[in-house]
């Protein structure tokens, strides 16, 4: 027979040019809770990445870039997954404007593109943040360019340091939510720590200068984003009233 996917000939289960099967089995009930349990499974899924990104960050992404994709749940996948997480629970428990609050009052109501970016960012802080994140990683290229990590590489770092990030809100944003009282501040603090630490951790666990690069890459990351957001949009604003 011919492959499906490569029109190479032959004759066993799978193709030996693409390794695609001969027969794909129909999606069904059976095949839906296969790949949940796929991503799920503690042993190279989610909760092993979560598991070695906060005993051993370092190391593990270090592991990752240099000699083995397989352990980990790829980057773009966890953080989107995370980001999901934490859209949805503070979604449920109403507790995103109380951290990250924008206040459209006054003049601004007049700059419409403006008000509407920033009330996307308020509103998808989870995915606003895999953005910021390409900032960050500039930052990050600047303070730590004699470790010869490309500007993609430091992004694949930032996905799974940022994603637990998002856990991190996740879980605070649910306690919060249940018991009513202000804590998101918290998490703000253990998020920044976490992250300053992780990418420290990445690059020279054994200096204290990478944990100050890393702390200061983030902030100048973040302002960076939010001036050049401000920039563009009441640019267009500017051009769209004359």
């Amino acid at each position: 027979m011919n492959c499906k996917n490569c029109n190479a000939e032959f004759n066993s289960k799978y193709c030996p040019n693409c390794g695609q099967a001969a027969h794909i089995k129909r999606i069904d009930a059976h095949y839906i809770i296969h790949e949940i349990e796929h991503v799920l499974h503690f042993d190279r899924g989610i909760l092993y990445t979560i598991r070695e990104l906060v005993t051993n960050p370092g190391q593990s992404i270090r592991n990752f870039l240099n000699w083995n994709r397989n352990k980990l749940v790829k980057p773009i996948v966890f953080i989107v997954i995370t980001s999901l997480i934490y859209s949805i629970a503070t979604k449920f428990f109403h507790v995103e404007d109380a951290y990250v609050n924008f206040d459209a009052g006054g003049p601004i109501n007049k700059l419409p593109v403006t008000t509407a970016v920033f009330k996307w960012v308020q509103s998808h802080y989870g995915y606003a943040n895999i953005m910021i994140s390409v900032f960050v990683a500039f930052w990050l290229k600047q303070f730590f360019r004699k470790y010869k990590y490309n500007f993609f590489e430091i992004l694949v770092l930032l996905c799974f340091v940022l994603g637990v990030g998002m856990l991190i809100y996740t879980i605070f944003g649910i306690i919060e939510g249940l018991i009513h009282v202000k804590v998101m501040q918290i998490a703000g603090v253990i998020g920044l720590a976490y992250t300053t630490w992780a990418i420290g951790h990445f690059f020279d666990k054994k200096k204290t200068i990478s944990y100050l690069k890393a702390f200061v890459s983030y902030m100048l990351g973040m302002i960076t984003a939010i001036v050049l957001t401000t920039a563009i949009t009441l640019t267009i604003d500017l051009l769209i009233k004359h």
